[in-house]
This record gives C-alpha cells, structure tokens and sequence, in this order.
C-alpha cells in the first residue's frame, strides 16, 4: 500500500481522491490506506497540506541526518546537490547526528545558499554519551562539545565526582537531557581513560562479555586433516611491538616461476558462525588500536594466542598459493593447510638484512636468499601496479610515544621501508586473487570496494593545484594514474604532503559491498580483504566464504549467504569508520597534549588548508593548527573561496595552501583537541577590521 501511495500521489490529494483512484471498496484496505497514510507522514515521505497528502520533495520538505556545529547551527545532508543550513534557533530539538524532517525556506532561487528549518526528528542516532560527572548537580557533561546540553540524571548510581561515565540518554528536553549512567570508565585523572573514555564514545569497550570468554571453553586446535605446509619456510614480518600475527609467507622457484604463498590464520576454525564469540567478533567488527593499547576484536586467548602465528607452534591455516611469472599470477589455489613459523621476523631486521647487516645475515642464513627474492618480486609487483595506475598514496602516520603516566613524549613517523612495502603488496596480491576468483564463481561474497571520487571534489582539486603550477591529466573522468603523477611530481616539495592529504580527502571512503565494484585507488577490478581475520570481522566472512563454497563446495549455503552479507558489509562498513575516527581522535587529543608545554615558541610550518576563518597550518611531526583569521592583526583578511586563498585588504598579502610560514603556538587544548597558532612577526595591527570612513 505505501509503494502504491508513493506511486500515485503526484500532487495534493485528498484520502477520497485517493480511495477512488485505488479502487478501494471494503473497510479492511480503506483501513490499511488511512494507516499507510499515517506512517508514511510520520517517517516524513508525505505531508498533510490542509488535509490533503502531498509526496514532502514537492513542499520543500525533505529527510536528512543532521551534523551540528560547536558554534550551535547545523547542516542537513539530503537528496540535494547542497547540504541545507539551519540556524540554531530553527534546529527545533535536534541534536547531533539526528534523523530530522526538513523544511527549505530559502534557496538558490532567492539568491541564498540552501536555507531551512527543522519540523520534527524522526530517529534518534545517539542515545549513549560519555561525559563528566559533577556530583554537586548531579548531572553529566557530554565530552564532545557538539553535545552542548547537560544530562540530568534520574536514577541511583555509584560515580563519584569527576568520573568518566558512560550515560544512556532516556528523553530528550529543549536544555536539559534526562539519562541514567550505565558504565563508569573511571576517575577523569586515572591513567588511561582519556583514552579509553574515546573508545567508549565510539562504542569500543576494553574487556569482553562473560558469554563471550565462555565459548572459549570449546575452542579446540586438533584438525590436522588439511594440506600439511610445516616442512616450508614460512615466516612472519611484523611490527615489533605486534601480537596478532595473522599472516606468514613462504616464496620458492619452480622453474621459471615463482610461488608464493600467503598463509592466513584460520580463525574461521576457532570461531563458528552464531557463537557468542562471533556475534561479539560482529559487533565490534575491528580492533582498535589506540596508541600502545589495543582493542581486539577477539579475546587475547585468540587473537594473541591460538589464533597467532607465533615462531615454531603449529597453526591453522587458510593459504592463498600463486605462481606467478613476470609478476603476474597465472595459476592459483586457495586451500586449508597447517604452518609451523620459522621465524618470527620485525620489519627492522629484515630492512637490516636488505641493506646488508652482516650480523643479522649470519643470524638469519637459512631465509637471507628467499628475503632478498621477495624484495625483488615486491618491486616487481608495485611496478606493476603503478603501470595500471594505481596511486600510491603517502601513508607515513604520526607515531605518538607515551611515557609510564601516559604523557606524550615525542611524536615519530611510521616510515615505510622495503620490508613494509614487502609485506602490503603480498597481500594486496592475495587479496586481489580471492576476490577475482569470487567474481567469475558469481558466487556471493563480500568485496573491498573504492568507487570513483567525488567530481565536484575532484575539481575542487584540480583547481587548486593549477593555483600551485600543476597540472592534472584528465579526458572526461580523471583516471588513478592521473592522480598518482600529480603526487610524483610534487613530491620533493614542502607541500607534497599536504596535497597527499588533499587527494586523500577527494577521494570516496572505500567500503564493504557484496557486489564487486573494483577499487579506484588500486586501479583494479577485483578487491576484497582476506589477511587479517584476527583483527577485521570481513576477513573472518571472506574465510568462511571459500572453505563453504570453494573448499567444501556446499551450494546449499548460498541463499544463507545472500541473505546475511549486506548486512554484515554495512554493519563492518560503519564500525571501521568508527575505529578511524576514535584513533584519529586520540591522536589528535596527545598531540595537543604534546603542544602544551610548547605554548610560545615558534615554528616553520606550512600552510595545509583555508577557511573562511582562518587557515591551518602544519609544522614538523605532523602538528596541525589553527591560525584564526582574528589573530591575523597586521590587515585586515579576505577569503576569495574561489581562489582557496586569504589577501590582506591593505598589504595585499597573500596567503595559500603551501605557503610556508612561521608561526607561534598561542594555545593548546587537549580536552578540545585543539591547537591554535599565530603568524610570527608583523602582527602589530590591534584590530582585523578597517577604520570605516566618516559618514560626513
């Protein structure tokens, strides 16, 4: 009945008009018309003009989710080409994130950007915060100060003053929230719940239900009736400081060809599909890793231990065997199998070993050879990739060094050497194989996928760096390779990374999606994740994908399948955004952390963005701050949003992205996040605006 309404109404229609026009003639279906009626103006499809029902599009109305700024007014995301702004005093009782029903009162058509008010919230998307307990009020402050309402609490609890709490918002007030505490994280000043209160914010929890850690009882490691690889030089290259080693390789010759084979932790044998260790596997869907702490998505008994190839215990395994010629694969084989790790080797010592380390060459004979035949075809394989077009995006992150009480000490760059770059394209090579193997079975499946950027986006970036004397090739869509000798010809430049990041944010979020839509950044067709189980509930799918349908064979489970995959992509979808957003988060808050002793002293940096209020500028160790274009004093400063640029009205100064500046650390928030700069020098304006003339 709603499908039909949908179909039908094309303007004001009354209920008789549309009883006639239906064909409705007994009570039951007039009944089920005023119902459908009713819930389609309630979910915000329709709306009743004078009793009559009109589709919402055709009134100016419109369902969006709505992000609130700190300053207090918002912007809708709708089927419009624009975001709607509403003003705070039309948000009605939006908050942050909410599902709201729209009204536009102004647009293009009247000479102003998408203007409009808010009618009513149709779905609450927060209803847990974390926040401050103040015991003299008895109320919650919300951490995030987007959340500008405080929580009145209205039921008993144990937090003591100054705790970092979780609360479940029970109803929703103009001022004031009502809600009661549901966890307490722990005292504001007790180490680590700066940073744990950050994961409780997204939904990660540091410890694992009681019905969880039960199913560990079951767990067993005895199935040996698979493809018996413990004879091979397997090998695993990680971290130093990693634990969940879910992946090893081995490379040997095989007359002109090369096999490789990449052998993943067979966490699919531990952890079956419907037990509890799964539904929570598929709840927190990531680990996150938030400085030197950890949230897995196992339990450490796995993830840490059974699960883990750690050096000399046999383990089981799923193993992706190539050969490949000329860097190509031109056969494949995916089957069970079980390892025993030779080595447990740390991209330290293998970059060591590369670069001629007599020591560790001596120490690490037996596999020297098969490192150096791996370097080889790594580059092999990246050479190959660049060819197709693939961009290589500059991902060099910020390491952030705490000490005992958790402060932040230094802040280092992961650097990507020969053994990184070894380990990331073997798996991409791995992980391009099984999907492509998926896509001709036309089985159902589970694809990593990276659709085309953004055009506006895009031309938004193209713009920009015409402004700093590059170009970009491009026919009528912009292809990857286009993009990868943009960063190639920037890139012994101040503002390499700074167009890296720009590129990055061009870019669309790549995702989970059970139809195969290719990878845009890796310029290939095929994609999916199949290498790390231990630590994204996708792989752990992917992994019980090939044992039903390609080991096993079971045709019976692909209608189970197709039902249970969208879901899963959408649900592993959202929770890795949230994992990026909480570590990014962290990050953020230890490096203003870090910039607080540093107030007053100066700095190069270059220019990173600008905004109509200002511009951010990012000096050494990838420190990025504001310089508010109040604090600009010696002009007054216009931003020409075409241009991507600020000019001073009377010295005609020019500020652009990439301009290299020195600047002053004037503030450092470490509950905001927040680090604030100013130009060093020439500030001796005490007001931005210029004197206005006499009227007289």
């Amino acid at each position: 009945m709603k499908d039909k309404l949908l179909e039908v109404i094309e303007k004001p229609t009354t209920i008789d008009e549309l009883k006639n026009t239906l064909d409705i003639n007994d009570a039951s279906t007039f009944k089920l018309l005023i119902k459908s009626l009713n819930e389609l103006e309630e979910e915000g499809y329709l709306v009743n003009v004078n009793e009559k029902f009109d589709i919402a599009r055709n009134q100016r109305v419109y369902i969006g989710e709505i992000q609130i700024n700190r300053k207090g007014f918002g912007f809708v995301e709708t089927e419009l080409d624009e975001d709607i702004y509403i003003p705070k005093g039309d948000l009605k009782n939006a908050l942050h994130q909410d599902k709201v029903l729209v009204r536009v009162t102004k647009d293009r058509s009247h000479g102003f950007r998408p203007e409009g008010i808010v009618l009513r919230v149709l779905e609450r998307r927060v209803n847990h915060l974390v926040g401050t307990y103040k015991a003299k009020r008895d109320v919650v402050f919300p951490d995030d100060g987007i959340f500008t309402k405080s929580i009145k609490l209205t039921k008993p609890h144990s937090a003591n003053d100054n705790d970092k709490v979780l609360v479940k918002i029970t109803d929703y007030y103009k001022s004031v929230c009502k809600g009661e505490i549901v966890e307490i994280i722990g005292n504001a000043s007790d180490l680590g719940v700066d940073v744990l209160s950050i994961a409780y914010k997204y939904g990660f929890k540091d410890y694992f239900p009681t019905e969880v850690l039960d199913d560990l009882d079951y767990v067993s490691n005895t199935d040996y009736d698979r493809t018996d690889l413990r004879e091979k030089n397997f090998i695993t290259i990680d971290g130093a400081d990693a634990l969940d080693l879910d992946d090893a390789v081995c490379l040997e010759t095989k007359g002109e060809s090369l096999i490789l084979s990449v052998s993943i932790a067979d966490v699919s044998h531990y952890v079956k599909e419907g037990t509890n260790i799964d539904k929570e596997a598929k709840k927190r869907s990531t680990s996150v890793y938030l400085l030197n702490k950890v949230l897995p998505m196992l339990p450490k008994e796995l993830s840490n231990g059974i699960c883990s190839l750690n050096p000399h215990e046999d383990r089981l395994t799923l193993t992706c065997e190539m050969e490949i010629k000329d860097g190509v694969v031109v056969n494949h084989k995916l089957y069970e199998s079980v390892i025993n790790s030779k080595y447990r080797m740390t991209y330290s010592d293998v970059n060591k070993i590369l670069n001629g380390d007599k020591q560790l060459q001596t120490e690490y004979a037996e596999i020297v050879s098969m490192l150096y035949n791996m370097n080889r075809l790594a580059k092999q394989l990246t050479e190959r990739r660049k060819a197709r077009g693939a961009i290589n995006f500059e991902t060099n992150e910020p390491k952030i060094i705490v000490d005992d009480l958790g402060r932040p000490t230094d802040i280092l760059s992961r650097d990507r050497q020969d053994s990184e770059k070894l380990i990331e394209e073997f798996m991409l090579l791995a992980n391009e194989t099984v999907a492509e193997h998926f896509h001709w079975l036309g089985y159902p499946f589970i694809y990593r996928v990276h659709e085309e950027p953004n055009q506006e986006k895009l031309t938004s970036l193209i713009k920009l760096a015409g402004m700093l004397g590059l170009k970009i090739r491009r026919s009528k869509s912009i292809h990857p390779s286009a993009l990868q000798e943009l960063l190639e010809s920037v890139e012994d430049l101040p503002s390499a990374r700074i167009i890296n990041t720009l590129m990055v944010r061009s870019m669309a979020k790549a995702r989970y999606d059970i139809n195969s839509l290719g990878h845009y950044g890796l310029a290939t067709n095929f994609y999916t994740h199949f290498t790390s189980p231990i630590r994204r509930y996708p792989d752990l799918i992917v992994h019980r994908l090939i044992k039903e349908l390609v080991i096993n064979n079971n045709v019976d489970k692909i209608e189970h399948f197709e039902k249970v995959l969208p879901e899963i992509a959408n649900i592993t979808s959202k929770q890795e955004r949230a994992a990026v957003n909480a570590e990014r988060d962290v990050d953020a808050m230890k490096i203003a952390e870090y910039m607080q002793d540093k107030v007053g002293k100066t700095f190069k940096g270059v220019v990173s963005s600008i905004t109509s209020f200002g511009m951010f500028v990012e000096i050494d160790k990838f420190i990025e701050g504001l310089v508010h274009i109040n604090d600009m004093k010696d002009d007054y400063y216009e931003y020409h949003q075409d241009r991507y640029i600020l000019v001073g009205r009377r010295r005609k100064r020019v500020y652009t992205i990439g301009t290299e500046v020195i600047v002053r650390c004037i503030n450092a928030n470490k509950k905001e996040a927040k680090i604030d700069f100013e130009i060093a020098g020439g500030n001796n304006g005490k007001n931005r605006r210029p004197k206005q003339k006499s009227k007289t």
